[in-house]
């Protein structure tokens, strides 16, 4: 993995990427509800799901979103972090077989209120299916340290 310094003012709104993919498999999903307990038969029983409405099992939202934003570490920034995530919403169901990436937009850049060497950079967060379907959107809350501070 790679590290760079990405500084606040190196942030531009509207700048985006698109990360690498990841297929959902039945694995991921026995393996995330061993890791959280939540064994919810819409994740892990498949004749309990056939006459639920998507008539199969579906990925826990928590894996979307735990998949969805670990695509996005693509590099180390050493002068900033994970602030947290706001306006998490699942759209709609990930189901075994689906094959997820996420396009990160910078969608907002403000000063920090009480630590003025900081900002905090928004990156908008959308996971799409491999029918270009929105399943999960977030906004990511960076603390970056601004460059003359």
């Amino acid at each position: 993995m790679d590290e760079k310094a990405c500084y606040f003012e190196d942030y531009q709104l509207g700048d985006s990427r698109t990360t690498g993919a990841k297929t959902i498999t039945e694995a991921d999903i026995v393996i995330h509800a061993g890791q959280t307990g939540d064994f919810f038969p819409h994740h892990i029983d498949a004749e309990f799901c056939k006459n639920t409405e998507f008539g199969q099992r579906i990925a826990h939202g928590t894996l979307t979103f735990s998949v969805g934003v670990g695509l996005t570490a693509s590099f180390i920034n050493p002068v900033a972090f994970s602030y947290g995530y706001d306006h998490l919403r699942f759209i709609k169901p990930v189901f075994i077989g689906d094959t997820i990436h996420t396009v990160v937009t910078i969608s907002d850049k403000k000063d920090h209120r009480k630590r003025a060497n900081m900002g905090i950079v928004t990156e908008h967060l959308e996971v799409l299916n491999q029918k270009g379907e929105t399943v999960m959107v977030a906004d990511h809350l960076l603390m970056c340290q601004k460059r003359d501070a």
